[in-house]
């Protein structure tokens, strides 16, 4: 090979090199940048007590199954009992519970429900989402579908932290309130998908324009 083939070769190479570190780079500041914007905006907005809690006319109990692998799963215990506490303090008229019903032997909502009924709560004041196959979508269906203006979302910080990213993002004034956390040899899976989950958030909102899988007619709320 020619000293004149070398240094053709040379600097392509140098070329693509150059190319995927900024593409590295890139994509490395888009992930950074994704997981901590609901931090940011979520900051001042996300109480850790009821005492915290202003009174607020719907509270938003974001889904989970109440089961994992045949045990109860403990995300959904403390969502649950973080929204019984809320309303009998007062601090809430209404309960939305948003999840996913994909089917008649998997319904997000219903397990919500039940629980909330059996800790105290009238049925009567509990509507159900059946149609929060995630959490962009339990968002956007509270405003567009439930009329909703302003809202209190109930989850574990690191959720409610993203759906308040959302939530503001679609002109809702809203905040939060943490359920517990699991403890963290329990949660490094859940965290882990937390990480793609804000970056899906982030495109959502910024790049793909998405909307809900399923919309429909104005529900009027209690």
């Amino acid at each position: 090979m020619t000293t004149d083939a070398i240094h053709p070769l040379r600097l392509w190479l140098w070329r693509a090199m150059v190319a995927t570190l900024a593409l590295v780079t890139l994509a490395a500041a888009l992930v950074a940048h994704a997981n901590l914007a609901p931090f940011w905006r979520s900051a001042g907005r996300i109480a850790d007590s009821i005492d915290e809690v202003r009174p607020t006319r719907i509270g938003l109990v974001l889904g989970t199954t109440d089961r994992v692998d045949g045990r109860e799963n403990p995300y959904f215990r403390h969502r649950i009992d973080a929204a019984a506490r809320l309303w009998h303090a007062g601090r809430i008229a209404t309960l939305l519970v948003s999840g996913d019903n994909r089917s008649r032997y998997y319904n997000e909502p219903v397990r919500m429900r039940e629980a909330l009924v059996a800790r105290g709560v009238p049925a009567d004041r509990i509507v159900c989402d059946f149609a929060g196959l995630r959490t962009f979508d339990s968002v956007v269906r509270a405003k567009e579908v439930f009329g909703i203006s302003e809202v209190l979302f109930i989850s574990q910080r690191f959720h409610v932290e993203r759906a308040i990213y959302i939530a503001r993002s679609h002109g809702l004034d809203a905040r939060g309130f943490a359920a517990d956390d699991v403890e963290p040899h329990l949660a490094v899976k859940t965290r882990v998908r937390e990480i793609g989950a804000r970056i899906r958030m982030w495109l959502d909102v910024h790049v793909l324009d998405t909307r809900p899988r399923h919309l429909g007619e104005r529900i009027h709320l209690p």
